[in-house]
């Protein structure tokens, strides 16, 4: 006769965690989270402000940074008000279904973000391969359709994902191990078959990390259109063109592919290591990406200054 397991108690509740070991430095760590979250919000805003208020920067290449920054907003308000919570009053406890809406928009936040990466290198390759039929390759609708398709590609994509973690049980486990909801984090809880989830959210992983492949492909053509141009100068203005889009693939991939290398090779990683690079990944891309657009490209820097009443140079 079958006798059901007792000792099973199923959960309706998740614990994140802050940074363990520094607990009684929490109030103070908010601080610059919570400056950081506020600067991420005033940038990517004011980044879409001026593009939409200025006929002059309706081009592809300003309409692709628009998208980057409705992504990173998105990245940031789905995941940081979650570590504030933490941090500045201690509530560690999540529901289960909160948790799993919130993994689907970090989760689709993070795809869109990694496809707009994409685009923008293919963006910046037809502007250095055909400068003279830039316009008329990428157009005002021609971007509109890629950006949908790309944003329809990333929703369903990750859709799978939270109908497929609450199928599963959770029993006893509780802890997660980030301040925010994770797909992989939250299915080792469970305490049914979870092999589904592991490999579909694997292909979601293998899917994410092609977007890098592809980038850097594109950046080898661009590079082969470069060398073949006789003027030294105009090789060095194609590739100022392309360095904040540099710094933002940098960016955004270095804490994603420094997290896999080590969950997979290291033999003693470091809890703290791993729980503070997993947090600059959502802190530090919507953060830095406006800033290095601010400064490395002249037209954003003059028409933001002009906003705030200043003079360039």
């Amino acid at each position: 006769m079958f006798l059901p397991n007792t000792s099973e108690v199923e959960v309706s509740t998740f614990l994140l965690i802050g940074i363990p070991g520094l607990e009684h430095m929490h109030g103070w760590i908010s601080i610059p989270i919570c400056l950081m979250y506020l600067m991420a919000i005033v940038g990517n805003c004011t980044i879409l402000c001026v593009i939409r208020t200025e006929p002059s920067l309706h081009e592809p290449m300003y309409y692709f940074l628009s998208m980057l920054a409705l992504s990173d907003l998105g990245l940031s308000c789905s995941s940081i008000p979650t570590m504030l919570s933490i941090f500045l009053f201690n509530t560690m406890g999540i529901s289960v279904d909160a948790c799993i809406a919130q993994e689907f928009f970090i989760h689709g936040f993070t795809d869109m973000e990694s496809s707009v990466l994409l685009i923008m290198s293919f963006d910046r390759f037809v502007a250095i391969r055909h400068p003279l039929r830039y316009s008329s390759i990428l157009t005002s609708s021609r971007v509109v359709q890629i950006g949908l398709v790309f944003a329809v590609k990333s929703i369903l994509l990750v859709l799978p994902l939270p109908f497929t973690l609450k199928r599963l049980r959770y029993c006893n486990k509780r802890l997660l191990s980030h301040s925010y909801c994770l797909h992989q984090d939250v299915m080792k809880l469970a305490c049914s078959d979870n092999k589904v989830n592991f490999y579909y959210g694997l292909f979601v992983a293998l899917c994410m990390m092609s977007d890098s492949v592809f980038i850097a492909v594109s950046y080898v053509f661009i590079l082969k259109t470069v060398l073949g141009i006789a003027s030294h100068g105009e090789r060095l203005k194609a590739l100022n063109t392309c360095v904040s889009h540099i710094c933002a693939v940098l960016i955004f991939y270095v804490p994603i592919i420094t997290l896999a290398t080590m969950h997979r090779f290291a033999k003693h990683k470091s809890p703290l290591a791993m729980i503070l690079i997993a947090d600059a990944f959502l802190l530090v891309p919507p953060l830095m990406n406006p800033i290095v657009y601010c400064v490395k490209t002249r037209q954003i820097r003059v028409k933001v200054l002009e906003k705030l009443g200043l003079k360039s140079k």
